[in-house]
């Protein structure tokens, strides 16, 4: 599905952990007094507002979106300690009390072995990573089929330029790749950053019908989020519309 969902080279330099966490808000937090929620809203919202050294932290709104999710804090780090330390201090926090995670994914940056260091600009050329700021984020796991990585490597580079291709058409759609494997479940977790729903929801359809779709295992679950400042992410969260 992704037209960045490919291989990686070898020694390239520094590179970034990414971080994906789904926070749902408990009904029980919701019930509590107002003078008591408020004062939970401004610990977490300052606790977000300053993450630790290191670390780039977006936080999204996926509240009306997805059942199982009312928030996501993606992270990007050098190291994996800015990553434990933000999510330690929200779980710290007078609301954390009141979260659960249902979804978490790791990953990290790496070049891709199909766009390679060479290609000076666009996703795959680094493994370093940096959100764009737009507006929406759409977020999956992504696992090829076993057979993928027995076809020759020639093959394989040339079922992906033509996925490489495709995805180039969409000019305001940056693609993130974070490679998971061993780290997590999955074998990358994709995010691509657009600046409206369309855009995404042509990009993917376009991209059904290329070669390397064929070879996907998983895909799911996606999550459509929406880039919101940390107080106005937890009210939405709240219910305070």
């Amino acid at each position: 599905m992704s037209a960045s969902a490919h291989g990686g080279g070898a020694d390239e330099g520094p590179r970034d952990f990414v971080k994906y966490t789904f926070y749902q808000l408990r009904p029980e937090w919701r019930r509590l007094p107002a003078d008591e929620r408020a004062r939970g809203r401004t610990a977490l919202t300052s606790v977000l507002e300053h993450p630790p050294a290191g670390l780039e932290l977006r936080t999204y709104s996926l509240v009306g979106l997805k059942a199982d999710a009312d928030f996501l804090l993606w992270s990007i780090a050098r190291e994996l300690e800015p990553i434990t330390l933000l999510h330690a201090k929200v779980s710290g926090s007078p609301l954390g009390g009141y979260l659960d995670v249902h979804h978490a994914y790791l990953g990290m940056g790496r070049v891709s072995e199909y766009v390679g260091p060479a290609a000076v600009r666009g996703e795959g050329s680094s493994g370093r990573r940096s959100s764009r700021g737009r507006p929406y984020l759409f977020v999956y796991p992504f696992t090829k089929k076993r057979e993928w990585y027995g076809l020759p490597f020639e093959e394989r580079r040339r079922i992906m330029s033509e996925h490489l291709r495709i995805g180039h058409r969409y000019h305001e759609v940056d693609i993130h790749t974070g490679y998971s494997f061993g780290l997590d479940d999955a074998e990358f977790i994709l995010a691509f950053e657009a600046e409206g729903p369309g855009e995404f929801l042509d990009l993917v359809h376009d991209l059904r019908p290329s070669e390397a779709s064929r070879y996907t295992e998983l895909e799911t679950p996606i999550f459509t989020c929406v880039l919101t400042p940390p107080a106005r992410m937890l009210e939405l969260a709240e219910g305070l519309a």
